[in-house]
């Protein structure tokens, strides 16, 4: 597919990404209160779509689908059994677009029940008590959901290189950062918790396991620019000291982890190598740091229509 790595300059849009993280928030709620506990949360995620954002079927009513639709610039609700219902996006408040969600799901036979508080916000407003006026640039979200269209490919074509445990390619609106996470097969040991807002025994679930977790922010208070992280827990020894590709890689020691900004690899020759050799070098410092066996978790690369080859002993 041709890639477009469009310009998405945080400070530009700050409002308009504030308040699209809330409002998938509002969404991957509604999802997680119906849908069965899966490992490390991958029940609540929300995927990217050749519209936008999707839920994927959620198991209410007749079954209920809920797709934020970015070209069309609208919240779209889909049941098994025929109904649909939508809402534009538009300038309003986290209330307001909370409302008609409620009204959404309910017109498409859904229980519109759950948790109404953000999270992994620090002092989090309830989303019924939230009427300040929020912004909806149309054209930033365009230009947003074709960044994340690119990316999203490319952190597929490395989710291909790993025959262990990988998560699937997808959103967490906790945080409002696209994801792929690879696990070495190991127990790790209990994570401290103290994300805001959030219950540390949905963190620990989280990370119950060893962890080379890569991804994609658009930008907030932490990182006011777009870029790509990665991290391991636990951190093995020597890990911040790892060298990351490409030029302009560097690991923040307040946050933990790798960064990339988007826009080196946007205007580097090869956006897609590039990307590619951060997620290749921070993982494999992980790996070797922490003493995965990567000669039984890798594989090659994926291609269309070449089954992976296999070696009988």
């Amino acid at each position: 597919m041709s890639a477009t790595w469009t310009d998405i300059p945080y400070d530009a849009w700050r409002g308009t990404c504030a308040a699209l993280h809330l409002y998938t928030q509002i969404a991957g709620k509604y999802k997680l209160a119906r849908t069965p506990w899966l490992n490390h949360s991958w029940h609540a995620t929300l995927y990217v779509s050749a519209r936008g954002l999707t839920t994927s079927l959620i198991p209410d009513a007749s079954g209920v689908e809920i797709e934020f639709d970015f070209l069309e610039h609208r919240v779209v609700g889909s049941a098994a059994d025929g109904r649909k219902a939508h809402f534009a996006l538009v300038p309003m408040s986290v209330a307001q677009f909370h409302a008609n969600f409620l009204d959404l799901v309910a017109q498409l036979g859904g229980k519109p029940v759950f948790h109404g508080r953000p999270n992994e916000i620090p002092n989090p407003v309830p989303f019924q008590d939230d009427h300040a006026a929020r912004p909806y640039d149309a054209d930033a979200v365009s230009r947003f959901f074709q960044a994340l269209v690119t990316v999203c490919c490319v952190l597929e074509r490395f989710r291909t290189g790993y025959i262990g445990k990988v998560s699937p390619v997808h959103l967490f609106w906790g945080s409002f950062d696209l994801a792929v996470t690879r696990f070495s097969g190991r127990r790790a040991p209990l994570h401290p918790g103290g994300v805001p807002a959030l219950p540390d025994e949905v963190t620990r679930e989280a990370y119950s396991h060893e962890v080379s977790s890569a991804g994609f922010w658009p930008g907030g208070p932490a990182t006011p620019f777009p870029a790509f992280y990665s991290y391991a827990y636990p951190s093995p020894d020597g890990f911040a000291k790892a060298t990351a590709l490409p030029a302009g890689a560097y690991f923040d020691d307040k946050l933990g982890e790798f960064i990339l900004p988007y826009e080196t690899v946007r205007t580097s020759n090869d956006p897609e190598r590039a990307l590619l050799a951060f997620l290749e070098s921070t993982y494999q410092a992980a790996a070797d740091l922490g003493g995965w066996d990567r000669a039984a978790l890798e594989c090659r690369g994926g291609e269309p229509l070449r089954p992976r080859p296999v070696d009988h002993h």
